[in-house]
């Protein structure tokens, strides 16, 4: 073979390698300019911008409640006029390298990953230019070719413009919430001042904003997190020595007062409690200029009315050192809220009036004991069981020993479960509780909707039932759905429909004509007792005496409960029929304990019944219907066990799920040792100064024996 002939096949071997390799290069460089350079916009085109619209939300009968404007309230200052306390506040919270690293922060991404996967503290790690870029260049999605063109144009950005540059624009398009863009329009927005003239507190209030606006607006929901955030910030300017510990101490005592807003709005905790969902599941760009058309299920002329009675109520417990009210209406059986009052009034910043109450965790006191009892019929206990109601401690392996005290200060003897419930008496809950254990009832609780309650059941000890647990208004206006469902559950749904600006529907809620849609979380015979102890007027009696505040007209079946904390620093009432859930909380933002507040009557109760009266109106009010598989049967009134044939005991009239009705025959008289000196039941193994005697015992589940016939002394507790 010539050398000619081997020359030529080595270089047609070269040829084809090299193929190998450029053909791949070429289909990626077509693929990277098609969909990443192609439409890449350039960094000298910050300001250009599509014209943005307002969103609307509206009640259910088309009301306006308020309107998100779409205008672009933005004025361009230079950096001179941005004060060095908001620079500096902006860099410390949001990007503390900015003037060290180039348009990508390595660093700042590898910390961020590590924080996210390994202590699962989700964090961010865009630079300030990548931020500009994202909010005025870019879509909001959340995807990898967004990604590669937010690092292309950031670092094209960093060759064209100076580190001042860009946080001069930064500072001037980054959104602040609302219509405001720039620091200039958010100064004006939320202080009524131009920036140059902001205060350091003022500052790192409105550096905390473009993390998330809606979150951290003091005018939104939960306006706390916005002076949370602005601690944050001051803190970390401190570490990083950008202010003094006196400048620190100074600017974290120094009083906020913000512009009112002029933007009219109708039901405004709702409106904004709105505007956060919408925010979490389009984006705050799409809400806050995308023109959406929100259609919700509030009604306003009820909403109106909630809060006219709450102002009024709250005014005449001025004595009784109550500041606030809060109230929740909802239809149970498609989960709409109808009415939603985080306080007495919006406007009142004396007495952070924009707090919403219907979001915020607070302890629900005896409220949470039917979920407690849902628990034990669920495990075979009765409305019939007996528990004794005495002084009783329960040890406690990190503290004292826990013993439950009744409201009214006093014990009752045997009571049986419709009673114990129905007056609400602590120590049968108590005892309830212990026999369900904590595990149980946190998980009936959470399949009920309460989802604040920790998983780990050693967090809580038995005052679980007494409300020691936080919940939410809204949390417990879902759970009380469920007794007003037949044990079916329907999460609220606020939300009636979602249009964009081109009439295309995003999202739709038709309510179901029947609460069946729902997810069954208790057997319908356990919701119908428990309802039907509730709106028992009779078996609240003890405590309430036959016309309180909870009975509704001529003994309407309306299902209520009452709960007051310990410490009366908050006070409920929860009632309900199969139409509606109406929930009402007295106490005092600050969280001081109000006075002389008895038991949901005097405070939460009032209202309550008035929300109630006016819902129910001249309509009939249709009765939860009795499940096959619940039976009445006639049961002793001490023992809750079959009356004798022979010989004679108090009796009544009870319901059961079948199965669970008693088996045995009440004894009647019993043979027992008497101490003589206290005419009561001899302690265990007491052998002197006794007799036998008989009388009628009662012996609970707990294994605590009462003695119904005998004379009882002041009972004292023992641990």
């Amino acid at each position: 073979m010539s050398k000619k002939i081997i020359f030529k096949k080595v270089t047609l071997k070269k040829r084809k390698r090299m193929l190998y390799i450029a053909l791949p290069i070429f289909v990626l460089a077509f693929i990277f300019y098609f969909f990443i350079i192609k439409d890449l916009p350039s960094p000298t085109a910050l300001t250009s911008k599509a014209l943005p619209q307002s969103t609307k939300i509206y009640d259910r009968s088309g009301n306006l409640l308020y309107t998100i404007y779409a205008d672009k309230n933005q004025t361009f200052i230079p950096l001179s006029q941005i004060p060095l306390s908001l620079q500096n506040a902006t860099i410390a919270i949001e990007d503390k390298e900015f003037y060290k690293h180039g348009a990508i922060d390595m660093r700042g991404i590898l910390r961020a990953s590590y924080a996210t996967i390994f202590k699962k503290d989700l964090q961010g790690g865009s630079t300030l230019t990548q931020q500009l870029v994202k909010t005025s260049l870019l879509s909001p999605e959340r995807t990898i070719k967004r990604k590669v063109k937010e690092v292309l144009l950031s670092v094209i950005t960093e060759m064209f413009y100076s580190k001042e540059k860009i946080l001069e624009m930064y500072l001037n398009q980054v959104p602040y919430g609302g219509t405001a863009y720039g620091v200039e329009a958010a100064a004006q927005t939320y202080f009524g001042k131009k920036a140059k003239d902001l205060t350091l507190a003022e500052s790192a209030l409105l550096a905390g904003l473009p993390e998330s606006p809606t979150t951290y607006s003091p005018f939104g929901s939960r306006p706390e997190l916005a002076k949370k955030r602005q601690l944050e910030i001051l803190t970390a300017m401190k570490d990083q020595h950008l202010i003094s510990d006196n400048d620190y101490a100074q600017a974290k005592k120094q009083p906020l007062t913000y512009r009112k807003i002029s933007n009219p709005i109708l039901a405004p905790h709702f409106v904004l409690y709105i505007k956060d969902l919408l925010v979490k599941k389009y984006g705050s760009k799409t809400v806050e200029q995308g023109g959406l058309s929100v259609k919700t299920s509030l009604d306003i002329s009820l909403q109106n009315f909630a809060q006219d009675t709450i102002a009024t109520e709250v005014a005449k417990l001025k004595n009784y050192h109550v500041g606030n009210a809060a109230s929740l209406i909802t239809k149970p059986g498609t989960g709409e809220i109808l009415a939603m009052v985080g306080s007495k009034d919006y406007f009142d910043t004396a007495s952070d009036g924009n707090v919403n109450v219907t979001l915020a965790h607070r302890q629900p006191g005896s409220s949470i004991k039917p979920i407690n009892y849902a628990v034990g019929l669920i495990k075979g206990y009765t409305a019939a069981t007996p528990f004794v109601d005495q002084a009783t401690c329960y040890p406690n392996i990190t503290g004292p020993a826990y013993c439950p005290k009744n409201y009214d200060g006093k014990y009752h003897g045997v009571i049986q479960l419709r009673y114990a419930l129905g007056n609400s008496i602590n120590t049968s809950a108590v005892q309830m509780l212990k026999l369900n254990t904590i595990e149980s009832m946190i998980a009936t609780a959470s399949a009920m909707g309460i989802t604040s309650y920790n998983s780990d059941p050693s967090r809580y000890g038995l005052s679980l039932t007494l409300g020691g647990g936080e919940v939410t208004m809204l949390e417990m206006a879902t759970a009380y759905g469920v007794f007003a469902n037949n044990g079916y559950r329907m999460d609220l749904h606020p939300i009636l429909s979602v249009i964009d600006s081109h009439g295309r529907t995003l999202e739709r809620y038709t309510p179901p004509t029947s609460p069946i849609f729902g997810e069954r979380v208790l057997p319908s015979g356990i919701s119908f007792i428990i309802s039907d102890i509730l709106s028992d007027n009779g078996a609240r009696t003890l405590a309430f005496g036959p016309n309180s505040l909870l009975r509704i007209g001529k003994n309407l079946p309306v299902a209520v409960k009452t709960g007051t904390t310990n410490d009366l620093r908050d006070n409920w009432t929860i009632g309900y029929t199969p139409n509606f859930v109406v929930v009402v909380w007295v106490g005092n933002n600050d969280n001081t304990p109000m006075n002389n507040i008895a038991s949901g009557v005097t405070g939460a109760a009032p209202i309550w019944n008035t929300l109630t009266t006016h819902l129910i109106g001249n309509a009939p009010v249709p009765k939860l219907a009795k499940p096959d598989n619940v039976i009445g049967k006639t049961v002793c009134a001490t023992s809750g066990l079959i009356p004798p044939q022979q010989g004679s005991c108090p009796t009544r009239f009870e319901y059961f799920i079948k199965g669970t009705e008693p088996k045995k025959v009440d004894p009647g008289l019993q043979k027992v040792f008497i101490d003589k000196t206290t005419q009561d039941l001899a302690k265990p193994g007491q052998t002197d100064n006794v007799e036998e005697r008989e009388h009628l015992i009662v012996t609970d589940p707990l294994n605590n024996r009462y003695c119904v016939t005998c004379s009882h002394p002041t009972p004292t507790p023992s641990p």
